[in-house]
């Protein structure tokens, strides 16, 4: 999902570029892809014949490439994820025995190197899959490698053991107890790493839990045949003798585990997030690059912190199992409240709802006049509410997209919102070059696109720029009646960007065989389009139900 970025930024640039430029600009424009990392993607940009090296001096788009620019790459899909995972547990060989063979590892780049004594304390606390990493030099940048807790599921893999990793995301501690995951992201159907979604320091707290025993951690869960428990307890009994440990808690079949549910005749099993001591280091303030289950190492040949392998949590209990809430539930019972008619006009609709200050109103609604006037149709509906809010607050309700599949149950026509997204916007040309599925997130994906700055709705205006859109899929038998239907829905501002057809790819979206799919802008960019400006904003969305005529038109 890189690749399209690396080969605008080639072709605005109009120049030959290092790998160290790429990623520099790559990080400008919300990605965190380090120089090795981009190495690894222009090699297959040239097996591709879409860029060309030019001896030592770095890579220049070719004709081909700028042709591809223009049409989108359609080969990179969001199953890439969960197979990147698939292919690096196979690859590990680690013996639990002799503590030797290759092991999964996070690299992060290293801008200041005294934040290896925070990073070092992350060891000696506990918190970290293992006390071991590796620091090395290249190109006049340093970088640090530590233990991927996926590495784990590679051992139990290799020892015969099916370890099917299933989410990552934020975990809550109190008092050094594991409570629950608070948010979560499958590992399937993603195009972004689910630990890379949440590891911002505006997320975790991991100093907290050191200092106090409170806070929010980043975890991973995975599922294992119930029949396996026993021989995976003597593995992991084996692995934390070589410094390999990170477990948080096993489950009992059929039980669930810190919230999430787990199937009949299997077992749940969190273990820390390989990240944390690298996130710690972001909490601090340090300036570092962390690139998810990135590479390989040698385990006998990294460093040893002399830190026993000891986690300061304590046994996670049953009564903590409180079950976590997915997005998809509550979308579900909010589509099901739409009552809203194209024909009267009338009726209520999904709302977000921002707040702002409420000296930023006249600036903020300047904005939003702006967006719905040049480019209606990257909103929902031409339209916004005011709701007052105590503290000098004001919020400012925008139409949620999923309002029209709420229209369109009410049609009986069923509708599954399937992707929510980063449309990137070139001239004429728009693709998706971030998806995450609804389906096992327990928050609206957009939100957190927002948190990590990957829009650029005012750029958008310009036909440059990326805007938050969704994907939604429809049965074939209904497509006449949902043409109808969404034709009739735009003399009240409801725009569907694309409508597909069966078995095609939208804007690198692909919808399931005997269905349909349509694109839909997402109602928060005009709110993301305030962000821009600097003016803070706190962004909440899929709110509340909303009488329509309590909006005002633009």
């Amino acid at each position: 999902m890189k690749m399209m970025e690396i080969l605008r930024i080639l072709y605005s640039k109009n120049e030959i570029l290092g790998a160290k430029v790429i990623s520099e600009e790559l990080k400008k424009r919300g990605y965190s892809l380090g120089e090795r990392a981009v190495r690894y993607h222009m090699h297959i940009l040239d097996e591709r014949g879409l860029t060309e090296k030019v001896g030592y001096k770095g890579r220049k788009i070719t004709d081909e490439g700028i042709e591809e620019l223009k049409k989108g790459l359609i080969y990179d899909q969001v199953d890439f994820t969960y197979s990147h995972f698939q292919e690096k547990m196979y690859n590990v060989d680690l013996d639990p025995e002799t503590g030797k063979g290759s092991v999964i590892v996070n690299i992060s780049s290293i801008n200041e190197l005294d934040s290896t004594a925070l990073i070092n304390k992350m060891f000696e606390k506990g918190l970290s899959v293992s006390n071991r990493y590796h620091i090395y030099e290249h190109k006049n940048k340093t970088y640090i490698e530590t233990v991927c807790g996926t590495t784990i599921d590679g051992v139990l893999q290799h020892n015969g053991i099916i370890s099917k990793l299933m989410y990552g995301g934020l975990l809550k501690v109190e008092d050094y107890v594991p409570i629950n995951f608070t948010e979560q992201i499958a590992y399937s159907k993603t195009s972004i790493t689910p630990l890379e979604a949440f590891t911002s320091s505006d997320n975790t707290s991991i100093l907290d839990v050191v200092t106090s025993g409170t806070g929010v951690i980043p975890a991973n869960f995975r599922i294992i045949p119930a029949v396996k428990k026993e021989q995976t307890i003597k593995l992991l009994q084996k692995l934390n003798k070589i410094n390999i440990n990170g477990v948080i808690t096993i489950g009992e079949p059929g039980k669930p585990v810190l919230g999430i549910p787990v199937p009949e005749g299997m077992i749940g099993i969190a273990i820390i997030g390989g990240v944390t001591p690298l996130c710690a280091a972001q909490e601090a303030g340090y300036d570092l690059s962390v690139k998810l289950a990135d590479s390989y190492s040698e385990y006998s040949k990294m460093v040893s912190s002399s830190h026993e392998m000891k986690t300061p949590l304590k046994p996670a209990t049953a009564k903590n199992n409180h079950q976590i809430s997915f997005i998809l539930n509550k979308i579900s019972n909010l589509i099901s409240q739409v009552n809203f008619d194209e024909e009267t006009g009338e009726g209520e609709v999904i709302t977000n709802i921002s707040y702002i200050d409420r000296e930023y109103l006249d600036e903020s609604l300047e904005i939003l006049n702006k967006i719905y006037k040049s480019k209606p149709e990257y909103c929902i509906g031409n339209r916004y509410s005011i709701i007052d809010y105590p503290d000098n607050k004001i919020g400012l309700g925008t139409i949620c997209s999923l309002t029209v599949d709420g229209i369109l149950i009410n049609k009986g026509i069923t509708v599954t919102p399937e992707y929510s997204g980063v449309l990137d916007v070139y001239g004429n040309n728009r693709r998706f070059i971030e998806l995450i599925s609804y389906m096992g997130s327990s928050i609206d994906p957009h939100e957190i696109f927002l948190k990590k700055n990957m829009e650029d709705i005012l750029g958008s205006l310009n036909n440059s720029g990326k805007i938050l859109a969704s994907v939604h899929s429809i049965p074939y038998i209904a497509r006449d009646k949902t043409i109808n239907v969404l034709e009739s829905l735009k003399e009240s501002g409801f725009e569907v960007l694309k409508l597909g057809k069966p078995n095609e790819y939208m804007y690198n979206a692909r919808i399931e065989k005997y269905n349909f799919g349509f694109v839909l802008s997402g109602g928060l960019n005009p709110i993301a389009a305030i962000k821009e400006k600097d003016i803070p904003v706190d962004i909440k969305s899929i709110e509340t139900i909303v009488d329509f005529n309590s909006f005002e038109e633009l």
